[in-house]
């Protein structure tokens, strides 16, 4: 595969929303992990595959905590 060593889809989610907490210096939250990590895992099915490009939208699309909640953005909405 040309050398390149491929993260599990969990490692690459996991780690995408600990940068989120870690962005707006919020405690980890169950409910907000959630969310996060559903939103992570359909962009990495969109093809943002890299920590780097899931962490960069989900810092950009969920901006704070209170946007993790009901009638949150999905990453569907990010165009």
């Amino acid at each position: 595969m040309g050398g390149r060593q491929v993260e599990p889809v969990v490692a690459v989610v996991s780690e995408a929303v600990r940068r989120w907490f870690e962005f707006y210096e919020v405690p980890l939250d169950e409910r907000a992990s959630d969310a996060l990590s559903s939103a992570a895992i359909s962009l990495y099915g969109d093809g943002y595959q890299t920590v780097d490009d899931i962490a960069t939208m989900l810092i950009g699309t969920y901006v704070g905590l209170w946007a993790t909640r009901i009638n949150a953005p999905t990453s569907k909405a990010v165009h």
